[in-house]
């Protein structure tokens, strides 16, 4: 056994039984590194990733394969999710070096942690246009012992690449996004990249595979509500209808896969991300509220209630991921055949269940289905099929469920108990405002050192991993969505205090947020993360949030530097808006364009006549009275619409809140942010 076994990712408690001699991240590893004089050699990954497995059980459970690692090397095994800042230092660095990246990575370091040698899988035999592992083992092995100058020359040249790749968007602050930029211009560009891209027929945003991208379909979303353009709106629902309608989505038992291998969105990665259910449950809340679609609402329940279902850990915090794999296949646990669907309803029922989710006896994966609803169908199922889906459910939950990653990360908790808390208000619901401050409680108790110091990662009643900017930059609009939740004042303190924190533990001098803190292990470069991935970016979070608890709290400083951090980012937002969408996102609320909601007194429907609409420019303030200056002299029983503090007639009436709040967006909405794609 390796050193891996008493590790808290249930990722590296995987490989702990493999005959490779696994060291996790850390001193002693470099240390034998450099005292035998071999190179490190780092593989990362995570445990829901479908070809880490395969080639941990291609080469790292081969008893040949793991004796060459452990002759020529010092093995590194880490969890992507627990430790992003080396993830995104080296993933820089397989894309620097091959144009591309991916997971598992393989890289190849000097013993103080230089990459020089980097890919992704490898296969145990040669393929074409991909050497084997073992002969990418005896390759480096090679060049380090005989060819050692080429090998340091390519090292310092690949970390030369790295130091700029993290340096900040150049031309940062040249031209701050709201000096020079009319309001909407940057959601206008992007929205109108999107119209360029889209897949008019099947949704998304660009060819197979397809991600979900939540925060594409936010800027659609948020260019209709500032702008009215239809063109945006249509975007967003033929993208949410088709994934919804698609096998990406778990048409049984709720959530969506991580990505489709195909345009249609029906074969999927089978691998359900915390992350992934966190931004798309945003999505189909924003789309419901705009539009009113029961079905976008059923899709918000439905996934709500697997992560509450599924995911939830005893105390209130949510898992991680669930696999790809069960029984040692892809997918086996969703897919089904006529005769396991006659088994479950009686030859009567299966019938109309087989055509509503496309059951048939070829199948469309490897002879089995994948469930997918009609296209064009209502979201909401018919009486008989949703008796169908019950039973099918049932007799699903007797098979061999996908391994459970089970550990508690900060930044994916705060970023679904943040959607939680909106999704609770917008929809009234108890229960989910009750999960949403229990997942914050957890963070609260397991995930913060006696000092305030916030941690990354929990298992088992261990935390571990100092924390990130990302997971700062969640909490605190966690905290802040529990304050508008909740009318409570102790969440905006609490908001205030992360947020002060993050600026000093991050906090750079061109206005951005380095990925790790002051008090963290140094590593190669100091990474800052400015595009956004699989979720947005810490930076883009963190300027959000900064600018709607500044407007809240009247913390002018925080304000200020939520607008820094846009500034630093409009080179990015000019050039790559995609890449940066969250950030664009972001460019709304500059300014002063926040619009501040106060509901004085209790006034239950106000405060509901405020939550319930898509309205991404506001913030609420109801309740507890706080310090802000947005409570000086407001009076009992009415609410107030104000924009930086000044504010119109106050509304006495729901009808009359939603008058000043379309006067507002009105105001704020100039002709020229249609993109011209039609109204």
């Amino acid at each position: 056994m390796n050193r891996l076994a008493e590790e808290t990712s249930p990722y590296l408690r995987q490989h702990a039984d493999n005959p490779v001699d696994w060291y996790p991240w850390g001193d002693e590893a470099f240390a034998r590194a450099r005292d035998d004089d071999i190179p490190v050699f780092l593989s990362v990954g995570y445990s829901a990733c479908h070809w880490c497995h395969v080639m941990a059980h291609e080469s790292f459970e081969d008893a040949q394969t793991a004796k060459e690692i452990n002759t020529g090397f010092v093995p590194v095994k880490v969890d992507r999710e627990e430790r992003p800042d080396v993830d995104a230092v080296y993933m820089d660095a397989v894309q620097a070096m091959n144009g591309h990246g991916g997971w598992p990575m393989s890289v190849f370091l000097t013993p103080d942690g230089r990459p020089f040698f980097a890919g992704t899988y490898y296969p145990p035999v040669d393929r074409p246009g991909l050497p084997s592992f073992r002969r990418v083992l005896g390759a480096v092995r090679d060049a380090w012992h005989e060819r050692r100058a080429d090998v340091e020359r390519q090292a310092d040249t690949v970390l030369e690449a790295l130091v700029r790749r993290s340096a900040a968007p150049a031309g940062a602050r040249a031209a701050p996004v709201g000096t020079d930029d009319a309001p909407g211009a940057a959601l206008a560009r992007a929205v109108g990249e999107l119209a360029a891209r889209l897949d008019p027929e099947w949704g998304g945003f660009g060819p197979a595979p397809k991600f979900p991208q939540p925060q594409l379909v936010e800027l659609c979303l948020q260019h209709h509500h500032r702008s009215g353009d239809r063109a945006s709106l249509a975007m967003a629902v033929t993208t949410l209808q088709a994934m919804a309608e698609g096998g990406i989505y778990d048409h049984l038992g709720g959530g969506f896969a991580r990505y489709s291998t195909d345009t249609t969105w029906t074969v999927p990665h089978f691998e359900k991300m915390l992350y992934d259910q966190a931004g798309l449950v945003r999505a189909y809340l924003h789309a419901w509220q705009v539009t009113g679609d029961a079905g976008f609402r059923q899709v918000v329940e439905e996934t709500v209630g697997y992560v509450l279902g599924t995911l939830r850990a005893t105390g209130g915090g949510l898992y991680s991921a669930e696999d790809a794999d069960s029984e040692g296949e892809e997918g086996r646990f969703y897919l089904w055949t006529p005769a396991e669907l006659e088994a479950a309803l009686g030859a009567e029922r299966a019938a109309p269940a087989a055509e509503w989710y496309g059951v048939t006896p070829e199948g469309n994966f490897e002879g089995r289905t994948i469930l997918r609803r009609p296209r064009g169908a209502t979201l909401i199922r018919p009486p008989e099929i949703e008796a169908a889906r019950a039973a099918l459910l049932r007799a699903r939950a007797e098979r061999v469920r996908p391994g459970l990653d089970d550990k508690v990360l900060t930044e994916w908790n705060a970023m679904f108990g943040a959607t939680l808390a909106e999704a609770a208000a917008a929809t009234d619901r108890a229960d989910w405002r009750a999960a949403a401050v229990a997942v914050a409680e957890f963070l609260l108790s397991d995930l913060r050192r006696a000092d305030g110091r916030w941690l990354r990662s929990w298992q088992d009643g261990r935390a571990r991993h100092l924390a990130y900017g990302a997971d700062y930059a969640w909490l605190v609009e966690l905290f802040t969505r529990l304050a508008e939740l909740t009318g409570s004042a102790v969440w905006l303190e609490r908001a205030g205090d992360v947020a002060r924190s993050m600026l000093a533990l991050f906090g750079g001098d061109d206005g951005l947020l380095y990925t790790t803190g002051q008090d963290a292990e140094a590593l190669v470069v100091r990474p800052t993360e400015v595009l956004d991935g699989a979720v947005p970016a810490a930076n883009s979070v963190a300027a959000t949030a900064l600018l709607r608890l500044g407007a809240l709290s009247g913390d002018d400083h925080l304000t200020a530097a939520g607008e820094a951090m846009v500034d630093a980012l409009a080179p990015l937002v000019r050039q790559h808006p995609l890449a940066a969408a969250n950030t664009v996102a972001a460019t709304g609320l500059v300014g002063g364009a926040i619009t501040e909601v106060v509901v004085a007194g209790d006034r239950p429907d106000l405060v509901s006549a405020a939550r319930t609409r898509y309205e991404p420019t506001v913030v609420l303030a109801w309740g507890e009275r706080s310090a802000s200056p947005l409570w000086a002299g407001r009076q009992d029983g009415l609410a107030y619409v104000c924009r930086h503090y000044t504010c119109r007639a106050p509304a006495a009436s729901p009808e009359e809140l939603a008058d000043r709040l379309d006067e507002q967006r009105a105001a704020a909405a100039p002709a020229h942010d249609s993109t011209g794609s039609g109204r």
